[in-house]
């Protein structure tokens, strides 16, 4: 099926060439030969009509207004390709729009790219028009770029923290109860079997967290990030534990706060809706955060271990989770497309930072793992839920917001599938005084 609906208000353009007989200037399929090299694995074409590629491909990118063009022209590369996307402008047959795996491999792998020359690059331009080298208005999906982001605060400022994280998480809670399942869980699962149900890997991910902080009934849990409270809700309902979570999206309190109630944790869970660095500063016998240090910024690595450490009894545990690079050369900052559609200001290191950091901050570490397979497993069922529950989902967000989580989890999963990038969970400890930490000879959990 085409993952793209043309819906109401996209470019209305000609199906084929004006009246008349062929174009005078050069063709779409023209424009695709001068960028690129080799044989093409999909099919591309045309508003004008024209054509490029095996009519019997499995995958067709369809090019379906001069704005598309425009979009591709003046952004080469993921963003351009995004905004036609998003837009409406740029189509694509083969694959369901909640799912686009398929055709990330293919483009990835088989989609040879090349810079035209000087002369064919001024001789394209002068055939289109160089109209089609203004930027067109990007879709109201995308987020303003960087340093335009400078009017509400400097980089992960409390503000601008707080923007980005409404930007990708006060969506609606109704969509990602589909896309997510019931826990409501937005961070990797831990999977004993390919088999496993996305549920099953969830509270297998929170027992493993649990069994790493050794939870037992009447400790003290701060979870600092906590989203819809999923780790929250599971320490204190499975372990007795008198939990709170802080997190800075105030659908994401609100939500859990509800479930808090409804599931009768009143007397043992909490939520607030609080950066964490206003966390409350008493002293827990446990701390997690699971998925946070992906949006607080690298240069603040210092502050936010430093911040975490305070919390900590002494002899508490520290279980950081949380993305990373797959070595610690990579530049911390994401791809436009990603920092545009999906995490402003998100910055990711290598493991080794990661680890440098938290000892840095006056924690020992102890135990660390990469879950990255377990996260690839983990997109492909949310993808799947997206397409089970994809007229649902565009009726609550948008066609525009649906195809950007369809690209986002997609692309992703294919990521981590490709150790392009990681999940790493940290275990460490606050030490008392002489160095006791409480911990044991040998680790104390079920791995």
């Amino acid at each position: 099926m085409s993952l793209i609906d043309r819906e109401q208000g996209a470019a209305s353009v000609p199906a084929g060439p004006p009246s008349g007989g062929r174009p005078t200037g050069p063709t779409v399929a023209d424009v695709i030969r001068a960028v690129t090299t080799g044989a093409l694995p999909i099919r591309i074409t045309g508003y004008d009509g024209s054509a490029v590629g095996p009519a019997d491909a499995g995958i067709t990118l369809a090019i379906h207004s001069e704005r598309g063009l425009s979009y591709l022209l003046t952004a080469p590369g993921d963003l351009g390709m995004a905004r036609a996307y998003v837009s409406g402008d740029l189509g694509m047959e083969g694959v369901h729009p909640g799912d686009p795996y398929e055709a990330f491999k293919v483009l990835k792998d088989s989609l040879h790219l090349r810079l035209p020359s000087v002369g064919e690059a001024l001789a394209l331009v002068k055939g289109l028009g160089w109209e089609r080298l203004m930027p067109p208005p990007p879709p109201r999906q995308e987020a303003a770029p960087r340093w335009r982001r400078l009017v509400g605060g400097l980089r992960h400022s409390r503000f601008r923290d707080s923007s980005a994280i409404s930007h990708h998480y006060d969506v609606s809670n109704a969509f990602y109860e589909k896309v997510l399942g019931p826990s409501m869980t937005y961070t990797c699962a831990v999977f004993h079997s390919p088999d496993d149900t996305l549920e099953q890997a969830q509270r297998a991910k929170y027992d493993l967290v649990a069994g790493k902080l050794a939870l037992k009934p009447g400790m003290r849990l701060l979870d600092v990030g906590c989203g819809w409270g999923g780790m929250v809700r599971h320490a204190a309902r499975e372990y007795g534990v008198k939990a709170l979570g802080v997190t800075l999206s105030r659908a994401q309190a609100e939500w859990a706060q509800a479930a808090i109630e409804r599931d009768g944790l009143g007397d043992l869970a909490e939520v607030r809706h609080l950066d964490y660095r206003d966390a409350p500063r008493e002293q827990f016998d446990v701390v997690s955060s699971i998925g946070l240090t992906e949006h607080i910024g690298v240069r603040n690595y210092p502050a936010y271990f430093g911040a975490l450490r305070s919390r900590l009894k002494p002899g508490g545990r520290l279980l950081n989770h949380c993305i990373t690079r797959a070595d610690n050369r990579a530049p911390h900052r994401s791809g436009a497309f990603i920092d545009r559609y999906v995490f402003p200001d998100g910055e990711l290191v290598g493991p080794g930072r990661l680890i440098s950091e938290i000892h840095d901050a006056g924690l020992e570490v102890h135990h660390e793992e990469n879950l990255r397979q377990h996260y690839a497993l983990t997109l492909a069922g949310w993808c799947r839920n997206l397409v089970e529950n994809w007229d649902f989902c565009v009726g609550e967000v948008g066609l525009g917001t649906a195809r950007v989580w369809g690209l986002y989890m997609a692309g992703s999963r294919l990521a981590f599938e490709r150790n392009e990038i990681q999940l790493h969970q940290v275990l460490a400890t606050q030490n008392g005084p002489q160095g006791v930490n409480g911990y044991p000879l040998r680790p104390d959990w079920m791995p």
